[in-house]
């Protein structure tokens, strides 16, 4: 059975958080600072399909992409791996409007056949970070995948594309 094919990767459905409500609303207690992942959804871009689509169990790390694999820290151990960036994308409100706030994306490949891949969590960990603070940082990707990262995201919700900073804009579109 193919785990990456079209189908298996629609079937995930966007509906989970972490958190359901904001731990961080003053009383101090159990939960207080820890990070709400409320508004972050992890958008993978497939570059070679020339596709993008939204996993939630990246979260976790128990994406289709990810899951039987064992990940590797050495890019070079991993030859012949497919190019996936996992892109974290955070949605903020502006005036009442909503908006792609922060961006930012993390290399990954994976050899299906050896069950292989390469990821720097510490990077991933940290992108995440930074896209949950309004950065964006998609430098790294190659210009077909900010593309197709720019296409999906205007035709998720072109209302929250149009309401998004020009630098989003700029930083997809070169």
């Amino acid at each position: 059975m193919d785990l990456l094919n079209n189908d298996n990767l629609k079937k995930k459905k966007n509906g989970f958080n972490i958190l359901s409500n904001d731990s961080t609303d003053g009383h101090g207690g159990y939960g207080a600072g820890v990070m709400n992942l409320d508004n972050v959804s992890p958008v993978f871009v497939d570059p070679e399909e020339g596709e993008a689509f939204v996993d939630m169990g990246a979260l976790h790390a128990r994406s289709a992409v990810e899951k039987r694999i064992k990940f590797l820290k050495n890019k070079e151990e991993v030859p012949n791996g497919k190019l996936y960036w996992l892109v974290w994308v955070t949605i903020h409100s502006k005036d009442g409007k909503p908006y792609y706030a922060g961006v930012a994306g993390c290399e990954m490949t994976v050899d299906i056949e050896i069950r292989r891949g390469y990821k720097s969590l510490p990077e991933h960990v940290n992108k995440m970070d930074k896209s949950l603070k309004g950065h964006i940082l998609v430098d790294d990707m190659d210009d077909k995948s900010k593309k197709i990262l720019a296409e999906f995201l205007k035709t998720h919700n072109e209302q929250m594309w149009e309401n998004s900073d020009k630098s989003l804009h700029e930083a997809l579109e070169k």
